[in-house]
Protein backbone atom coordinates (compact mmCIF):
# COMPACT_ATOMS: atom_id res chain seq x y z
CA UNK A 1 0.00 0.00 0.00
CA UNK A 2 1.66 3.03 -1.26
CA UNK A 3 1.70 5.91 1.20
CA UNK A 4 0.94 9.29 0.51
CA UNK A 5 1.64 12.73 1.95
CA UNK A 6 2.05 13.53 5.62
CA UNK A 7 1.33 16.61 7.38
CA UNK A 8 2.53 17.03 10.91
CA UNK A 9 1.47 19.47 13.85
CA UNK A 10 2.60 19.78 17.17
CA UNK A 11 0.77 21.96 19.93
CA UNK A 12 1.51 23.16 23.05
CA UNK A 13 -0.62 23.80 25.92
CA UNK A 14 -2.33 27.24 25.33
CA UNK A 15 -3.57 27.66 28.73
CA UNK A 16 -7.46 26.79 28.16
CA UNK A 17 -6.78 23.44 25.78
CA UNK A 18 -3.52 20.91 26.76
CA UNK A 19 -3.33 19.95 23.77
CA UNK A 20 -0.18 17.45 23.91
CA UNK A 21 3.11 18.74 23.00
CA UNK A 22 4.89 15.47 23.21
CA UNK A 23 2.74 13.33 20.37
CA UNK A 24 2.00 15.84 16.80
CA UNK A 25 -1.05 15.68 14.97
CA UNK A 26 -0.70 13.42 11.86
CA UNK A 27 -2.86 14.69 8.35
CA UNK A 28 -2.40 12.01 6.42
CA UNK A 29 -3.61 13.51 2.67
CA UNK A 30 -5.70 11.38 -0.01
CA UNK A 31 -4.89 7.77 1.93
CA UNK A 32 -8.08 6.40 2.03
CA UNK A 33 -10.20 6.10 -1.22
CA UNK A 34 -12.79 3.65 0.51
CA UNK A 35 -16.66 4.08 1.20
CA UNK A 36 -17.60 4.62 5.00
CA UNK A 37 -17.84 0.50 5.57
CA UNK A 38 -14.52 0.01 4.10
CA UNK A 39 -12.70 3.13 6.16
CA UNK A 40 -13.89 1.79 9.41
CA UNK A 41 -13.08 -2.04 8.51
CA UNK A 42 -9.69 -0.83 7.85
CA UNK A 43 -9.06 1.35 10.98
CA UNK A 44 -10.93 -1.72 12.78
CA UNK A 45 -8.47 -4.12 11.05
CA UNK A 46 -5.94 -1.90 12.44
CA UNK A 47 -7.42 -2.14 15.79
CA UNK A 48 -8.55 1.38 16.13
CA UNK A 49 -12.18 0.42 17.39
CA UNK A 50 -14.98 1.87 18.74
CA UNK A 51 -16.26 3.04 15.62
CA UNK A 52 -18.49 5.98 14.97
CA UNK A 53 -20.28 7.81 11.80
CA UNK A 54 -21.10 11.48 12.17
CA UNK A 55 -19.19 14.77 11.66
CA UNK A 56 -17.38 16.92 13.57
CA UNK A 57 -18.13 18.89 16.67
CA UNK A 58 -18.47 22.64 15.60
CA UNK A 59 -16.78 23.67 19.25
CA UNK A 60 -13.68 23.16 20.73
CA UNK A 61 -13.51 20.18 22.49
CA UNK A 62 -10.83 17.28 23.39
CA UNK A 63 -10.46 13.60 24.50
CA UNK A 64 -8.04 13.51 27.24
CA UNK A 65 -8.20 9.65 27.79
CA UNK A 66 -8.15 8.63 24.29
CA UNK A 67 -6.34 9.28 21.01
CA UNK A 68 -8.67 9.55 18.24
CA UNK A 69 -8.78 9.03 14.09
CA UNK A 70 -10.98 10.70 12.02
CA UNK A 71 -11.60 9.53 8.52
CA UNK A 72 -12.94 11.80 6.17
CA UNK A 73 -15.01 9.55 3.78
CA UNK A 74 -17.53 12.39 2.47
CA UNK A 75 -17.20 16.08 1.46
CA UNK A 76 -14.79 18.35 2.80
CA UNK A 77 -14.10 20.78 5.65
CA UNK A 78 -12.33 23.58 7.51
CA UNK A 79 -11.04 21.89 10.91
CA UNK A 80 -9.21 23.88 13.70
CA UNK A 81 -6.49 22.26 15.18
CA UNK A 82 -5.07 23.19 18.61
CA UNK A 83 -7.55 25.29 19.99
CA UNK A 84 -7.97 29.11 19.46
CA UNK A 85 -4.64 29.63 18.73
CA UNK A 86 -4.11 26.53 16.70
CA UNK A 87 -3.97 26.14 13.38
CA UNK A 88 -7.02 25.38 10.57
CA UNK A 89 -6.72 22.82 8.14
CA UNK A 90 -9.01 21.79 4.89
CA UNK A 91 -9.95 17.94 4.93
CA UNK A 92 -11.77 16.71 1.85
CA UNK A 93 -12.72 12.92 1.37
CA UNK A 94 -9.65 10.56 1.54
CA UNK A 95 -7.79 12.41 4.13
CA UNK A 96 -7.22 11.16 7.62
CA UNK A 97 -6.19 13.29 10.84
CA UNK A 98 -4.93 11.20 13.81
CA UNK A 99 -5.16 13.32 17.18
CA UNK A 100 -3.09 12.57 20.23
CA UNK A 101 -4.82 12.72 23.27
CA UNK A 102 -5.25 16.09 24.70
CA UNK A 103 -5.63 17.86 21.22
CA UNK A 104 -8.12 20.14 20.79
CA UNK A 105 -10.69 20.13 17.55
CA UNK A 106 -13.57 22.45 15.90
CA UNK A 107 -15.23 22.55 12.56
CA UNK A 108 -15.18 25.86 11.44
CA UNK A 109 -17.43 25.35 8.40
CA UNK A 110 -18.36 21.80 5.87
CA UNK A 111 -19.86 21.25 2.71
CA UNK A 112 -23.57 19.58 3.25
CA UNK A 113 -22.08 15.95 2.91
CA UNK A 114 -19.26 16.25 5.08
CA UNK A 115 -19.22 13.16 6.75
CA UNK A 116 -16.10 11.18 8.61
CA UNK A 117 -15.59 8.05 10.65
CA UNK A 118 -13.81 8.06 14.16
CA UNK A 119 -12.04 5.68 16.23
CA UNK A 120 -9.76 5.11 18.97
CA UNK A 121 -7.10 2.43 19.51
CA UNK A 122 -7.92 -0.82 21.28
CA UNK A 123 -11.74 0.43 21.01
CA UNK A 124 -11.29 2.79 24.05
CA UNK A 125 -14.04 4.76 25.62
CA UNK A 126 -13.42 7.98 25.47
CA UNK A 127 -14.39 11.30 27.04
CA UNK A 128 -15.66 15.20 25.50
CA UNK A 129 -13.65 17.63 27.44
CA UNK A 130 -14.69 21.91 26.79
CA UNK A 131 -13.12 24.60 27.05
CA UNK A 132 -13.60 24.36 31.10
CA UNK A 133 -10.88 25.01 33.67
CA UNK A 134 -11.63 21.86 35.44
CA UNK A 135 -11.93 19.68 32.57
CA UNK A 136 -8.43 21.34 31.79
CA UNK A 137 -6.69 20.18 35.29
CA UNK A 138 -8.28 16.85 35.31
CA UNK A 139 -6.82 16.33 31.49
CA UNK A 140 -3.15 17.28 32.82
CA UNK A 141 -3.15 14.17 34.67
CA UNK A 142 -5.33 11.76 32.50
CA UNK A 143 -2.97 12.87 29.19
CA UNK A 144 0.08 11.55 29.82
CA UNK A 145 -1.23 7.98 30.88
CA UNK A 146 -3.00 7.35 27.59
CA UNK A 147 -1.17 4.29 26.28
CA UNK A 148 0.24 4.74 22.81
CA UNK A 149 -1.36 2.86 20.09
CA UNK A 150 -0.30 -0.79 18.25
CA UNK A 151 -0.44 0.45 15.39
CA UNK A 152 -1.16 2.83 12.62
CA UNK A 153 -4.91 3.43 11.86
CA UNK A 154 -4.46 3.67 8.26
CA UNK A 155 -1.33 1.60 7.31
CA UNK A 156 -0.82 -0.88 10.61
CA UNK A 157 2.66 -1.82 11.86
CA UNK A 158 4.66 0.37 9.04
CA UNK A 159 2.58 3.71 8.84
CA UNK A 160 3.61 6.65 9.85
CA UNK A 161 2.23 7.41 13.49
CA UNK A 162 4.82 4.37 13.99
CA UNK A 163 7.45 6.84 13.53
CA UNK A 164 6.51 10.14 14.64
CA UNK A 165 4.39 8.54 17.70
CA UNK A 166 7.60 6.03 18.77
CA UNK A 167 10.62 8.61 19.28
Amino acid sequence: MEQTGVQIYYFEDDGVMPNNRHLPVILYLGAMKEDTAQTERRFNRNNWRNSWTNGVFDFHHYHSNAHEVLGVTRGSAALQLGGVQGTEVSVQAGDVVVLPAGTAHKKLSASADFQVVGAYPDGMNYNLRKEAPEDRLKSLDEIPHVPLPEMDPVYGPIGPLMKYWRK
